[in-house]
């Protein structure tokens, strides 16, 4: 199929072999010419798949044929960089349309944004927080949307913004086409769908799992050896563009300082960044004046970099979704990638819930030549179902002592003929395990204790 037979309009088409697209991606093929029909959409797919140009030209084309007017389409995305990346789609393509869009996100000034609303935007791209304040404002009017989209419902639904989407919804004519787009359906979006879905149509593009252009690859390693692990990999390995993910952003800004001391040309992106420190690093990324960008899940939500060439989860994620959002970023496009993941024996329970998603065991590597210390990766790497085991803990005082002091936490293990009657509190403690009288403290001062 080429985009020529998807009966689209010459100006839209224009605006297609302008910005290079040749022919249909898999989701493009299946949604646009449902989307075109005017039918509710429930499109499942990745990142990457092509989905933003799978509902942008459905709109354009939709509003290039019917009467002009104020914010006719409305797409909800969860992130800054989604909502600018959405809108500078709507842009290229529908560059020979005249048709109108505005970006609508916080972090920046609403006085831009005011404007374009009231020169006639017909497409607004929004975030749900500065899209609320405008509706609160009076500056934007929803009552004549026609078509809505919610991008990466699910991200949105994870960053907790599900109140607002409802409360976005209540805003609308009743009487619109939706398109509904998520990589993952866990409940509360399975439920939003029913609720705001007329007769979907469902378009499934290797959901649920992670692309199959993506190899997946386990480091046993102990935490504290993670950083040395991650610096030899990278020394070793031929790389791209590299997105590392950590599990808070005191940890993504220390690793990337680190990686900057050694030589690195590498960026931070966490959640506490201004919008133009955050875009900076994203355009550095992009642009290639970084080739590594350390993230967090939230921070990296909407990212969108065709050329990645390798994830590396630093940290484990706490979800299989998260799993499946943060490898998203490579494999895109038909293009391959490769996920590299870090693990303790406590990530162990959700690497077989990966695991089972995939259909498949992921393969556990070791290091060549990498002093792992007594972590011994072997013996994780050898199970085919590994599970963290404990050492039993030692006790201070040695094993005799060990077990009298387990005796007399058992309260019938008393010898024969010695007395019952409970000692009291302030006798019970006088003595350790090892039978010798502890040192005290002397007690605080008589200031102090008042405080």
């Amino acid at each position: 199929m080429n985009f020529e037979e998807l009966n689209l309009s010459p100006r839209v088409l224009a605006g297609v072999k302008a910005a290079g697209y040749t022919k249909p991606t898999p989701i493009q093929a299946q949604a646009i010419p449902i989307a075109l029909e005017g039918r509710d959409v429930l499109g499942l797919a990745q990142t990457g798949t092509g989905k933003t140009a799978g509902f942008m030209l459905p709109i354009l084309q939709r509003l290039i044929t019917g009467p002009q007017g104020p914010v006719r389409a409305l797409i909800v995305a969860p992130t800054r960089e989604l909502a600018e990346q959405i809108y500078q789609t709507a842009v290229d393509l529908g560059r020979n349309t005249k048709i109108r869009s505005v970006a609508i996100y916080g972090g920046v000034s609403k006085g831009p944004q005011i404007e374009a609303l009231n020169r006639g935007a017909e497409i607004v791209v929004a975030c749900p927080g500065r899209l609320l304040d405008h509706v609160n404002d009076g500056s934007i009017d929803l009552s004549r949307v026609e078509v809505l989209v919610l991008d990466e419902a699910d991200t949105m639904c994870d960053m907790g913004f599900l109140p607002d989407i409802r409360r976005i919804i209540a805003h609308l004519p009743k009487k619109r086409q939706t398109l509904f787009f998520a990589a993952t359906m866990p409940n509360e979006i399975r439920v939003l769908s029913k609720e705001i879905l007329d007769d979907p149509t469902t378009v499934q593009i290797g959901v649920i799992a992670p692309a199959k252009t993506v190899s997946h690859t386990l480091f046993p390693v102990a935490d504290a050896l993670k950083k040395r692990l991650l610096l030899d990999i990278l020394q070793q390995t031929a790389t791209g563009r590299v997105m590392i993910f950590t599990r808070t952003k005191h940890r993504a800004r220390r690793l990337a300082g680190d990686l900057e001391n050694a030589k690195y040309r590498v960026a931070a992106l966490q959640g506490n960044m201004t919008q133009n420190r955050r875009q900076q690093a994203i355009n550095g990324f992009r642009g290639g004046k970084y080739d590594l960008l350390v993230a967090t899940d939230v921070a990296s939500r909407g990212i969108d970099v065709s050329d990645v060439s390798h994830v590396i989860n630093f940290d484990m994620p706490n979800t299989v979704d998260a799993y499946i959002h943060r490898i998203g970023r490579t494999g895109r496009v038909e293009q391959s990638g490769e996920a590299f993941t870090f693990t303790v024996p406590e990530d162990e329970v959700l690497v077989r819930k990966i695991e089972a998603v995939l259909g498949a065991r992921i393969e556990r590597r070791r290091l060549p030549d990498f002093d792992y210390g007594s972590f011994a990766p072997d013996s994780q790497a050898s199970r085919s179902h590994p599970t963290p085991q404990r050492e039993a803990p030692r006790h201070r005082f040695g094993e005799q002592a060990l077990k009298n002091a387990q005796r007399r936490r058992r309260p019938h293990a008393r010898p024969v003929g010695r007395s019952t009657q409970p000692r009291p509190d302030n006798q019970n403690n006088l003595n350790g395990p090892s039978g010798r009288r502890p040192r005290w403290r002397s007690p605080a001062p008589a200031a102090n204790r008042a405080r």
